[in-house]
């Protein structure tokens, strides 16, 4: 028989006796955790309603002639989620201790995303014009959803940061999942289906008996039926957190920019057609950024997260932000056009399609710049894959230790 042993520590063992092993700690299937992965589906799909509503803006603009300048300065509302490692460790080191590291900012965020969201339906129409005589104030629409996304971009640190304690570590990677359907099923309902609704045409050739000059719904009333949305949900149940965990930030930006930056080039108005090659294309981009969101989520060292996970996903989304200006800034070097019915005339400059114009032809684009571009593209991909892919493989084979931080005493 083992000696008996009553104090603190455990007793040693005796000579001669073998080791006991511990039983292997058995991996938690998803549907252990369905409550929490559908809890992060929910908070995901809030969070994409702002970034649907923001994106929706740029082509309303278009169908009111608003200049492409003007368009480029809106585009600044989409940068907090590119800037938001500046505030990252705050949310994740300040918070109330009572209440819930994650809740301390998630709630208030909500609430106050949900007042915003009623003051800017009272406000928008305004801004957006009447369409007598008066244009959009874009420099008040730019403030306006910038501090409409940075509401939205605090909300995406802390639901980002409660993912990665909400989940066991073997079940973290749904995280990224239920970000990447989460957000693209809010950016729908933002987006996609309210400029459907929005369109007279769309709602009068599908959803009514008889035509009608404008469409179902306004951007100041959806924002406005928006606002329930924008109610906590994370205030009542959920998962307890296990860890001290982080407060991580990721975000479809890099998906959203790219999609919104096909929508400005082929929409001159919000028509159904382009909306639904826009959403299609976002999906898309949005499989590929989940891989990357798994990935983050699997490194990051919950220690410190909100630093950890904002700053690799920060760097992906300052990927998507500066190939969307560029794309937009190079189609029409890229596109060529033939000047139609006007002999010795071309169509190679401004001043060129106005003399065009002026002697009775029209410029045809024969070749589209934005058809060359995705040839370029897929060709820079290949090469960046047949290049760098091994390094990829290395640091996906790196062990956890790898990119754990040093803990000092």
């Amino acid at each position: 028989m083992e000696p008996s042993w009553s104090g603190p520590e455990p007793p040693p063992r005796a000579a001669g006796t073998p080791r006991r092993c511990s039983p292997p700690a058995r991996a938690r299937g998803y549907r252990a955790e369905l409550g929490s992965i559908l809890l992060l589906l929910v908070l995901y799909v809030l969070q994409g309603i702002p970034l649907g509503l923001a994106g929706s803006v740029p082509l309303i603009l278009q169908s009111k002639n608003a200049s492409y300048t003007d368009q480029a300065f809106f585009s600044f509302v989409f940068w907090p989620f590119s800037l938001k490692l500046l505030w990252a460790p705050l949310v994740d080191a300040v918070y109330l201790r009572g209440f819930g590291r994650r809740k301390s900012w998630l709630v208030p965020t909500q609430y106050v995303l949900g007042l915003f969201m009623i003051y800017m339906s009272t406000q928008v129409d305004a801004l957006l014009g009447d369409g007598h005589g008066r244009g959009p104030d874009v420099a008040a629409l730019t403030v306006t959803f910038f501090l409409f996304e940075f509401l939205a971009a605090t909300q995406d640190i802390a639901v980002d940061g409660w993912a990665l304690t909400m989940l066991s570590r073997e079940n973290v990677g749904y995280a990224s999942t239920c970000n990447s359907v989460g957000q693209t099923a809010g950016y729908f309902l933002g987006n996609v289906l309210f400029l459907a609704l929005e369109s007279a045409s769309f709602c009068n050739k599908y959803l009514r008996f008889e035509p009608q000059p404008r469409g179902i719904v306004t951007l100041s009333g959806w924002v406005f039926s928006s606002r329930c949305c924008n109610r906590t949900q994370a205030g009542g149940g959920g998962s307890p957190q296990r860890t001290p965990g982080s407060a991580g930030s990721s975000n479809g930006s890099f998906a959203d920019h790219l999609a919104s930056g096909y929508q400005q080039i082929h929409s001159r108005s919000p028509a159904p057609e382009h909306l639904l090659q826009s959403n299609a294309l976002q999906i898309t981009l949005y499989s590929m950024y989940v891989a990357i969101m798994a990935f983050n989520a699997k490194v990051s060292d919950p220690l410190i997260g909100g630093t950890y996970m904002t700053l690799l996903n920060t760097v992906s989304n300052l990927g998507g932000n500066w190939p969307s200006t560029v794309a937009l800034w190079l189609v029409d070097p890229l596109t060529v056009k033939e000047c139609a019915g006007a002999q010795g005339h071309t169509c190679a400059t401004a001043a060129a399609t106005e003399l065009c114009t002026e002697a009775g032809g029209s410029c045809v684009t024969t070749l589209d710049g934005y058809y060359v571009e995705s040839v370029i593209c897929v060709i820079l991909g290949f090469a960046w894959w047949f290049f760098l892919g091994p390094k990829f493989k290395k640091l996906q084979d790196e062990g956890q230790s790898s990119w754990k931080c040093k803990r000092s005493n």
